[in-house]
């Protein structure tokens, strides 16, 4: 949860369903927009009646008032159907505060009108809430849940993948139907669900599909392809997420998939080494960038598109799928005991094959500590 900022007077008016720093602030899942002001030791929030009593359960470090209550005030006062920053303005006056700090996806109509009842309202530079990149131990452990929530649905697919068989056009077939993109993203997601997360959009990619790193994935899966799956869930509870992908064949990989697939679980071997702390993220991803090219994999446009590793090598985890830091070439982030980061090096070539493998690990003030225990297997 949020901590003091006596002198920040943060105004946010979203609703924490889908605004992760409500949700950081308040703790609490709310899924209309409502008020959140940051004055003093003790944050307000304005909420709706129905809102109120369980607030106060879960909410208990922020001072709860009721929505209903501030429009009766204003009205006694003579306001005639007081809008969202009438009420905004009523909790500014009551701390003698006539300035907030906002995101820049704050509701442009409430600032404007904010502005009319000269309130100074000012854009806040830099990341919003910065807490929210350190993460202390109980929001670790959220995220570790949400991983095995991942693993959970990944174990699923690579089960189904081990128990389909293969036609003699060399598509799979599981229970005497095509084996499709679609039909293993179901199983990934059911599995998910019954463990708690939510997942949308999880990638099951395979063969040329696979290059473009964030295709879905559709129609039916081959054997002796590599076939990228990755899975990013989100803790129907807690709202963190986990995150993790691994390449499957089904059957027998080319040996040129073999070196692709050993090249990358080497550069991500790599990249967990350099996970120290104080270390610019922009070196640890040049540095995966320049092994690649050592062995061959220069990244580089070939017929119009894209080969190589052309993406970021991780990215920050937590209440959103990507968060600071950002681990990709010019990056100006720097690793700090308490992040958590994926990492994710990949090798795309849509005429041999891709392959990409990703991790989740915690920075400490020593060695990383990587959070995913799930297996690296290529071939089932």
């Amino acid at each position: 949860m949020i901590t003091p900022m006596s002198r920040d007077n943060l105004l946010m008016v979203a609703d924490s369903e889908h605004n992760a720093d409500m949700l950081y602030a308040v703790g609490m899942f709310v899924p209309d927009p409502f008020i959140f002001l940051a004055l003093g030791r003790r944050p307000v929030i304005v909420l709706p009646d129905l809102e109120v009593d369980r607030a106060r359960r879960l909410a208990r470090h922020c001072r709860i008032l009721s929505l209903s209550r501030c429009v009766r005030r204003l009205e006694r006062s003579g306001r005639h159907q007081p809008d969202i920053a009438e009420v905004i303005q009523q909790v500014l006056q009551a701390h003698r505060r006539r300035k907030v700090l906002v995101s820049p996806a704050f509701p442009h109509g409430i600032a404007q009108r904010l502005r009319r009842l000269h309130i100074k309202v000012k854009v806040k530079k830099g990341p919003f809430l910065p807490q929210r990149e350190i993460k202390r131990a109980d929001e670790i452990k959220k995220i570790s849940a949400a991983l095995t929530m991942a693993e959970v649905g990944l174990a699923e697919a690579i089960q189904v993948l081990r128990s389909s068989k293969i036609a003699r056009n060399g598509r799979l077939q599981y229970r005497n139907l095509p084996l499709t993109s679609e039909r293993l993203r179901t199983v990934i997601e059911v599995a998910i669900l019954q463990a708690g997360g939510f997942a949308a959009h999880t990638i099951v990619a395979g063969g040329a599909q696979a290059s473009e790193p964030h295709e879905h994935g559709h129609g039916a899966l081959r054997a002796h392809q590599p076939i990228i799956i990755d899975v990013f869930p989100r803790s129907q509870k807690t709202g963190y997420c986990g995150d993790i992908t691994r390449t499957i064949v089904r059957g027998r990989a080319s040996e040129a998939v073999r070196r692709l697939y050993h090249a990358v679980s080497r550069a991500q071997s790599l990249a967990l080494s350099l996970l120290r702390s104080h270390t610019p993220c922009e070196m640890v991803h040049r540095s995966v960038q320049e092994f690649f090219s050592s062995e061959g994999y220069k990244t580089r446009r070939h017929n119009g598109r894209l080969q190589g590793f052309f993406h970021g090598l991780g990215h920050g985890l937590g209440l959103e799928i990507h968060e600071s830091p950002r681990i990709g070439p010019g990056s100006a982030d720097t690793l700090l005991p308490g992040h958590v980061v994926t990492v994710e090096p990949g090798l795309y070539y849509p005429d041999v094959g891709s392959v990409r493998l990703e991790d989740v690990a915690l920075i400490t003030h020593s060695n990383p500590r990587n959070l995913t225990k799930f297996e690296k297997v290529l071939e089932v």
